[in-house]
């Protein structure tokens, strides 16, 4: 079919309808909207504080926790290491050299003794103890001589050491031999007995009866009877010098300062090892020794 009826001012009109037409079309379909601007009403609602809730009626208890499990035991603490020590047997000899003198006359029980140790102790090639340490004791017995019999007595018991590194450890020894420049011994019991009276005593009535015989034969000679007056200077010579040795105690029993003393520990001696790292054998004090007291024996006449 063969359309020639639109002509130019027909096209002309035809597209004006269609553009009219297509125009509020367009303008219905939604676009991006712009948002509203805020009213000052809408701001102030927006700025205020949003109210506080209300308070709950009671706070509720809050939920107990379980049991827990008994806690574990602690580890148990490692004890700390014992140290090693060294023993020092019982029957070790220790000599020692006094430092105050004691003597039967003033010592009473309980009076202390200071000695130190003249030579190292040693154990396995090493110095355990050495020269230069100190012991202490005390005086437990002291009986004076008498003046018919008896000797006089000391008994000492050693009961601390005193290392040159001030470490201190108990003891239990006794003398068992002395050096004191007298008479004086050491028993079995570990006590130092005074020397006897009995060569000196027989001196004394021996020195009086000569003494009274040669003033007794004298007078004897004097009177015309020198046999008479010798015998009668005798008799009383004698019974002086008897009488001498009644009234007279026998020695005393004596450890003067410079004394030596061995002695001997009675059960064994334990020592720390780390405390007895000595490098040397020690240095003793330089103590003058006792004095000789000896007693020259008179000599008897026949």
């Amino acid at each position: 079919m063969k359309i020639n009826w639109l002509r130019g001012p027909q096209v002309g009109i035809l597209v004006l309808l269609l553009t009219g037409l297509a125009v509020p079309a367009l303008a219905q379909q939604p676009g991006p909207m712009a948002a509203p601007a805020a009213t000052p009403d809408a701001a102030a609602s927006t700025q205020a504080p949003s109210p506080a809730p209300p308070a709950s009626a009671a706070p509720q208890p809050a939920p107990t926790a379980p049991p827990s499990a008994a806690p574990a035991s602690a580890a148990p603490v490692p004890a700390p290491a014992k140290v090693p020590q060294i023993e020092v047997p019982s029957g070790t000899h220790i000599p020692l050299v006094l430092h105050n003198g004691i003597s039967t006359r003033s010592a009473r029980p309980g009076d202390p003794v200071y000695f130190e140790t003249v030579f190292p102790v040693m154990i396995d090639g090493k110095v355990v103890i050495p020269a230069g340490s100190y012991v202490s004791g005390e005086v437990t017995e002291s009986k004076r001589p008498g003046r018919v019999k008896g000797r006089g007595e000391l008994g000492i018991k050693l009961t601390t050491m005193i290392l040159p590194n001030a470490y201190m450890v108990n003891l239990n020894a006794a003398p068992s031999g002395a050096g004191t420049g007298g008479d004086e011994t050491v028993n079995s019991e570990g006590k130092i007995v005074g020397a006897s009276s009995k060569g000196s005593d027989v001196g004394t009535v021996i020195r009086t009866t000569e003494e009274g015989t040669g003033i007794g034969a004298g007078v004897g000679a004097a009177s015309g009877n020198v046999g008479r007056g010798a015998g009668i200077g005798a008799g009383v010579g004698a019974l002086t010098g008897l009488g001498a040795v009644l009234l007279t105690r026998g020695p005393e029993a004596e450890l003067p300062r410079g004394s030596t003393v061995e002695a001997v520990i009675d059960r064994p001696i334990f020592l720390d090892s780390d405390k007895v790292q000595f490098t040397g054998p020690g240095q003793a004090s330089a103590l003058a020794g006792p004095p000789d007291r000896e007693r020259r024996r008179p000599g008897i006449p026949f």
